[in-house]
């Protein structure tokens, strides 16, 4: 069981949670309709559209929640012409393509992405004309909302600008045409405003954006839909596609919806190893694992650390002992709301507490730069139990950031873990040195 300082903690994070005004979806959801009036909805009349693959959603609308400002990213940009031909086929940068063109970009949260769209889409209306002239596709209605609150913002000094929602709950009456120059909304919705309700006529559309597109295709249906709706576009309609991975399902989807595009691909990420220092600890059980993090709190100075858990019980258990060793802890996991995990996260980055415990849900994206040490209290396996290289590779690249050597502990505790462990130093071709956490010569050393 916790320590009462451990629950007062969690009531602190739960109050910081509640206080962050802006980031409240409650389950009675409060959107515009077509003609700016506010309206109120059931939050479980979009969930049908979810519930396929909500985790992955989550993760990316905690992202845009946490992140108030851009990352300054070293991530070398591959730019990819169709045609060789083309003067623009040398180009090195996102300025030189001279957009509007058809575009499929890899892009992390935090990178500017939507703001690009929400230009393209800006310098695109012609406020005189009254319809839509711009469609932009998201996955959830939160996410939705997210991105019609940049838009909103960046066209704050466009006074004639109109924007519609075009998500579930938001009636119109039958026959009707909207006037709003740019309508956001998920796919299924727009389908049905498009084809069934002709509240949009699809070939006065100039601009198609097609937001989170690997978050897209993990939701039932939305595939299809949004398909669906792209063969409804003139042929001179500008394409814009972006998805934070670039695995062969959603290039498959990217090559389908945008037609001869223009390609902005990030190179592999494999090489952040190459700036983080990786160990491994051999120990027997759950509490000889804990003994070994003590030890290594006990020989070294960190000055933040994520500690990575495989199920919610294992990180509940460690939060709980670290907090009656004194340590500051925070837990993050999956059964949070998105508002709460914001708030956890930015307690965490700014430093009121030292040491986050988590699952898999934080694993992606989260940059917080103090952090010097990632432990995996649990090494990252697929439903299968196979290694998850990729999860492993998100885990440790939490450290190592922004130019720093970082530090990867992993605890291995059985002779199963430590095939794991053998499987993951083949896949990226990294020896993994074994650490003696009970020498604290040995340990000193490796924090030199």
């Amino acid at each position: 069981m916790a320590t009462d300082s451990w629950a007062l903690a969690v009531d602190e994070q739960e109050a910081a949670a509640e206080s962050l005004s802006n980031l409240h979806l409650k389950e009675e959801k409060i959107k515009p309709d077509a003609n700016g009036a506010v309206v109120k909805t059931n939050a479980n009349a979009e969930k049908a559209d979810e519930e396929e693959k909500e985790d992955r959603a989550a993760q990316s609308l905690l992202n845009k929640l946490i992140r108030s400002n851009l990352v300054d990213t070293t991530n070398q940009v591959e730019v990819l012409q169709r045609d060789p031909n083309s003067p623009l086929y040398s180009v090195k940068s996102f300025e030189e393509l001279r957009l509007p063109q058809n575009l499929i970009a890899q892009s992390q949260s935090g990178t500017g992405k939507t703001a690009a769209f929400v230009l393209a889409m800006l310098s695109q209306v012609e406020p005189a004309n009254g319809y839509p002239q711009c469609l932009c596709l998201s996955p959830t209605y939160e996410l939705a909302l997210q991105t019609g609150k940049v838009i909103e913002q960046m066209g704050k000094f466009y006074p004639e600008l109109k924007l519609a929602y075009a998500v579930r709950g938001n009636k119109l009456e039958r026959g009707q045409k909207i006037s709003e120059h740019i309508v956001i909304g998920t796919p299924g919705t727009v389908l049905d405003w498009c084809a069934k309700l002709k509240f949009i006529d699809p070939k006065k559309i100039k601009v198609f954006v097609l937001d989170e597109a690997d978050v897209m295709i993990a939701t039932q249906g939305h595939q299809d839909q949004s398909i669906r709706i792209q063969r409804m576009l003139p042929r001179n309609c500008q394409m814009l596609l972006f998805s934070a991975t670039f695995e062969d399902s959603v290039w498959k989807f990217a090559q389908k919806v945008v037609p001869d595009p223009n390609i902005i691909k990030l190179k592999r990420e494999e090489e952040t190893l190459d700036t983080i220092k990786q160990y491994y600890v051999l120990c027997n059980n759950r509490d000889e694992k804990f003994q070994a993090l003590c030890n290594l709190y006990g020989a070294i100075t960190i000055a933040q650390a994520m500690i990575f858990c495989h199920t919610r019980k294992t990180a509940s258990w460690l939060a709980a002992e670290l907090s009656k060793e004194g340590h500051q802890v925070a837990l993050l996991s999956g059964e949070m709301m998105v508002e709460q995990r914001a708030a956890v996260i930015e307690r965490f980055r700014e430093g009121k507490e030292k040491v986050l415990v988590t699952t898999n849900v934080c694993a992606r994206g989260i940059d917080v730069e103090q952090v010097s040490v990632v432990i995996n209290f649990d090494l990252p396996v697929d439903k299968d139990g196979n290694p998850d290289n990729e999860t492993y590779l998100h885990r440790i690249g939490r450290t190592g950031r922004f130019g720093k050597r970082g530090l990867a502990v992993n605890m291995v505790d059985s002779k199963h873990s430590m095939n794991i462990l053998n499987r993951i130093q083949e896949h990226f071709n990294k020896k993994i040195e074994r650490l003696d956490t009970d020498d604290l010569d040995e340990i000193e050393k490796i924090a030199n």
